[in-house]
């Protein structure tokens, strides 16, 4: 292959990959995205993902690489890890951070590679109760998350009651289980975390307290959440979803003592920047991806700017229309509403299933994921919808635009009833052929498509060339 042709634009090169990157890019932009897991980043973002940086080599830290040539790349990982400190108001003297998971996923692996022996135990909230997959998930027939399969997991749940944490119950469990590592966070959850809660647990059974604030990173940074780091000993994240950057990991922890039973701290010292730095790298992934680190590093310095702390106060506000709109309509809300991003969305009152709400309002381009709610026996056959407000706020909507996505979400369930009324029997598969059948379906397709094209994309549109 000549030089030339190295330099040959994607739509010349190979027009079969360009198609579906327009295709993608037109999806984005007129379909309604309510995924809780993603937004729309910046074309500063972009700009790193697509440079340079992604043909460097950098296995190891800032000053001990495996390869040469990384003078430039040291400096840039030092000044992301600075400013992911920043960002959190943290001193360096306390706290440390890696930048180079590169998931969320691999970031709570690699931590839990840190601090666990093999075998050793965690308690996560469990999947159905809206914590994650790498918190130790597990079903009675299979051990489905690596964190259950190499660590010993015991989940616990939320207090039917009120869909909060049951802190009694766990407090219980820890006490008679005496994990190694409890872990806060999840993916579902849309109410505040009760850190002081989680830290007085931890300190009764001398386990480590790790917080995953994937979800709540970006509202966390705006001080429009708790932050978990006057607490943990350990917090991770994606960079992705309310923090707006790309898709990466960062595993951030605290210098110092281990703390042992009733918070006292050991004797020994516990050295977590060690562990979870030989974690991360060599036990975990090999060389870093230096383009997402850069454009990580972007998204902490926008997160700095003061419109980005109004960029989170009108997600919160937007996700409260949104949650309000449903209950006004005769919906169900898990805990009854929302204190950050998200909406859980029970349909069981409504006689619908999560898969079937998932399809057919995919099928009108409003973009949102089956989930889990309370009382569901499996996360495999979910009851309810996820709901998040982030990538719409970061399109501009606000507050009364919220209120006619709600609109659109009640229409589409209304429509998904009528279809399952008219079906022979309950399987997933028929109610998919009638509603690509639908022509109630097609004609709500155009009503979102017409409404969510008239909001900017973040990057540029595709009509313009920004893919």
């Amino acid at each position: 292959m000549s030089t030339e042709s190295l330099n040959v634009p994607l739509s010349e090169l190979d027009p079969e990959m360009f198609g579906l990157l327009t295709a993608e890019a037109e999806r984005q932009e007129t379909g309604l995205e309510l995924i809780a897991s993603e937004n729309f980043t910046s074309r500063a973002i972009m700009d790193c993902l697509g440079s340079k940086f992604t043909n460097k080599y950098s296995e190891g830290l800032p000053g001990a690489r495996y390869y040469g040539g990384n003078l430039i790349i040291d400096q840039m990982e030092l000044l992301v890890q600075a400013r992911a400190l920043e960002t959190y108001g943290l001193d360096p003297e306390q706290w440390g951070v890696n930048v180079q998971p590169y998931s969320g996923s691999t970031a709570n692996f690699a931590v839990l590679t840190a601090v666990l022996e093999p075998h050793q135990r965690l308690m996560g909230l469990d999947l159905p109760a809206g914590g994650h997959l790498t918190h130790g998930y597990y079903t009675a027939k299979k051990k489905i998350s690596a964190s259950s399969i190499f660590f010993e997991s015991m989940p616990y749940s939320l207090d039917p009651a009120t869909g909060l944490i049951d802190f009694a119950s766990l407090a219980a469990t820890a006490k008679v289980y005496q994990p190694q590592l409890i872990i806060a966070g999840g993916s579902a959850y849309a109410r505040e975390w009760d850190y002081a809660a989680y830290r007085e647990i931890c300190n009764q059974c001398g386990a480590l307290f790790m917080m995953d604030m994937a979800h709540i990173s970006g509202l966390v940074a705006a001080k429009e959440a708790k932050s978990p780091f006057d607490y943990a000993d350990i917090v991770t994240t994606t960079t992705h979803k309310s923090l707006r950057g790309p898709r990466s990991g960062l595993a951030f922890y605290r210098k110092g003592f281990k703390m042992g039973k009733d918070g006292a701290p050991t004797e020994e010292k516990y050295d977590l920047e060690s562990r979870i730095n030989f974690a991360v790298f060599p036990s975990c992934q090999g060389g870093p991806h230096n383009n997402t680190i850069a454009g990580v590093g972007v998204a902490l310095k926008q997160a700095q700017l003061p419109e980005f702390k109004e960029y989170q106060i009108q997600v919160k506000k937007n996700a409260k229309a949104m949650g309000e709109t449903l209950v006004k309509l005769g919906h169900t809300l898990i805990t009854g509403g929302t204190d950050n991003h998200l909406c859980l969305w029970d349909l069981k009152p409504m006689g619908i299933t999560g898969s079937k709400a998932e399809f057919i309002l995919d099928m009108c381009q409003i973009t949102c994921n089956k989930n889990a709610v309370l009382g569901d026996k499996s996360a495999m056959s979910p009851g309810g919808i996820r709901l998040g407000s982030c990538a719409l706020t970061s399109r501009g909507y606000k507050e009364a635009d919220f209120v006619k996505v709600g609109e659109f979400l009640h229409q589409g369930i209304m429509l998904g009833l009528k279809i399952q009324e008219s079906m022979e029997t309950k399987k997933l598969v028929e109610f998919k052929k009638l509603v690509n059948e639908s022509e109630e379906v097609k004609a709500m397709l155009g009503e979102v498509k017409a409404f969510a094209g008239g909001f900017s994309m973040p990057g540029g549109s595709f009509k313009d060339g920004c893919w």
